[in-house]
């Protein structure tokens, strides 16, 4: 099951669990479409797979699997 994290590992902006600008590489690093299109252009910082937009859970599932609520930041990686 998709963690869904909280936030952008670059900027911090919140990306709550249906939140259509989230994008995650094959590892769950989960970053902003402004990220993306400003920095990343469609590959991983951490390890250079592939962006693509995370998947949005349907709210009645949220309630028994929620989102994680850890958020991740490694805006070095974003430069």
């Amino acid at each position: 099951m998709l963690e869904l994290r909280p936030n952008c590992e670059c900027c911090d902006c919140d990306l709550p669990a249906d939140s259509l600008d989230a994008l995650i590489c094959s590892f769950e690093c989960t970053f902003c479409s402004a990220c993306n299109e400003r920095v990343l252009h469609g590959s991983c910082p951490n390890c250079g797979g592939e962006l693509v937009r995370r998947p949005i859970r349907p709210a009645e599932k949220l309630e028994r699997f929620p989102a994680s609520c850890q958020r991740v930041l490694k805006s070095a990686d974003c430069d």
